[in-house]
């Protein structure tokens, strides 16, 4: 019998469907299923297995998460347009209690005031935004690094 790989959840928000055809100047021309092969592949180069989810209804979102509670090791997520505005999403995250990358694939900081808040940043180990779909590659790298320290430390 083989050892199961560890995980990573990795849940996409609202509109990310879009990516690649949606307003291309701010999100590029990348698709979806272009950031889950970019990200499935550096996982799987670190030994890791993705599961990878993207839902425009945030309780499917919620429900998504739950079910990576005590399954998934570390958990990336791009929001989208629940970044702001979301603290039912901010509250799962916590309850799920695993380590998490916020990934945005345009640069928030430099878009409309009201996207400069984010709930999830709020307890998120890292926040990457503004790289492109590579901000997944930086984020899987970092969780994976993340989780090996803090494995050390125990």
């Amino acid at each position: 019998m083989t050892a199961q790989r560890p995980s990573i959840l990795v849940v996409n928000g609202p509109n990310l469907n879009l990516l690649g055809l949606r307003e291309p100047r701010i999100y590029g021309h990348d698709t979806l299923a272009d950031v889950e092969k970019l990200a499935r592949d550096t996982a799987d180069a670190a030994g890791y297995d993705l599961d990878f989810f993207q839902s425009n209804w945030e309780g499917a979102i919620i429900d998504r998460l739950h079910e990576g509670r005590g399954v998934a090791s570390g958990v990336i997520v791009n929001p989208a347009g629940l970044t702001s505005v979301s603290i039912p999403l901010l509250d799962t995250l916590l309850a799920v209690a695993l380590p998490v990358v916020e990934v945005h694939v345009s640069n928030i900081h430099r878009r409309e005031e009201f996207r400069h808040f984010s709930y999830t940043s709020t307890m998120a180990e890292a926040v990457i935004a503004g790289c492109g779909i590579a901000g997944y590659r930086y984020a899987v790298d970092f969780l994976v690094n993340h989780i090996a320290s803090k494995n050390s430390a125990v």
